[in-house]
């Protein structure tokens, strides 16, 4: 599976998606909301405080699912690492766990890819899949209030109409109609003509709504196919906490209280690792596993 393939969201049972894009969600009325980020921001690219605001008490990395393909068993980063002989740890980075280390730490033979890295096994980047995402909003929602701003990139292609979709049909029988692409929700061609948030680098759509609201995130490619797209950057109206997933990045970043990242690190349908503000996430950055 590529990792830039979209995600097909089982829907009832006529194959339909009750999910609409964008649902429940508000153009911000300013980004001036978002102006207390910037400056809580330090360090280079990779630096886990370029990406999430300095200052709290606690961080934990969410690893982004592994998404093996059908003949393989499901797997985690950990079990990825025992497949190569890599070491887990809280800065490992998917390239250098993927590439089988040399014996004896190796730790089986796995298929490689061109580049000598496990083909058999993808992570995305720049987006947390539903599966790892609704449960980290469940953890986060006893320390939220009502309403949440999330930010979407302003570069993802299907803001813009950049994307596209393929179809088949079987060699034998009638040739099946080519579905149109959705109507762009009137949410989203507001915030595409609003103010953007600035932040190093990278400017963003700004929204409001529900913390579980970011779940409706994404582009309605068609009107029974949605492909999600988490946010980018979330936080309460109180800041007690912000998440924040770069763009580059194949993991997740949480920062907030102690009891919340505990309770991020202890949550069985997460794999996560605490770090500090200032640890390094970039590719060359695992040195345990070079």
């Amino acid at each position: 599976m590529s990792p830039s393939a979209p995600y097909l969201v089982a829907g009832d049972a006529d194959g339909h998606d009750d999910r609409v894009s964008m649902e429940g969600l508000q153009t911000a009325a300013d980004p001036a909301v978002g102006d207390w980020i910037a400056p809580r921001l330090r360090g280079g690219f990779g630096a886990v405080c370029r990406t999430v605001p300095r200052g709290y008490p606690a961080y934990a990395r969410v690893l982004h699912p592994v998404e093996p393909e059908p003949a393989v068993e499901p797997t985690t980063w950990a079990g990825v690492c025992a497949r190569t002989g890599r070491i887990p740890h809280a800065l490992m980075q998917w390239e250098a766990i993927t590439t089988p280390a040399p014996p004896p730490r190796s730790g089986g033979e796995v298929p490689l890819s061109r580049e000598g890295r496990w083909a058999e096994v993808q992570v995305r980047r720049g987006t947390l899949s539903p599966q790892a995402l609704s449960p980290l909003l469940d953890v986060l929602a006893p320390f939220t209030g009502d309403r949440c701003h999330h930010a979407l990139w302003e570069g993802w292609g299907w803001l813009s109409g950049g994307s596209v979709f393929l179809t088949s049909s079987p060699a034998a029988g009638p040739e099946l109609p080519v579905p149109s692409h959705a109507a762009t929700p009137d949410v989203l061609e507001q915030a595409l003509d609003a103010s953007r948030l600035s932040l190093p680098g990278r400017e963003y759509l700004l929204f409001t709504g529900s913390l579980h609201a970011a779940l409706g995130m994404g582009h309605q490619v068609t009107d029974d196919w949605f492909d999600p797209q988490s946010p980018n950057l979330s936080w309460p109206a109180n800041r007690s906490w912000c998440l924040a997933t770069e763009i580059d990045f194949d993991s997740t970043l949480v920062a907030g209280p102690v009891d919340l990242v505990d309770a991020v690190l202890a949550a069985p349908a997460l794999e996560a690792w605490p770090v500090h503000e200032d640890d390094d996430l970039s590719a060359f950055a695992d040195h345990l596993n070079t």
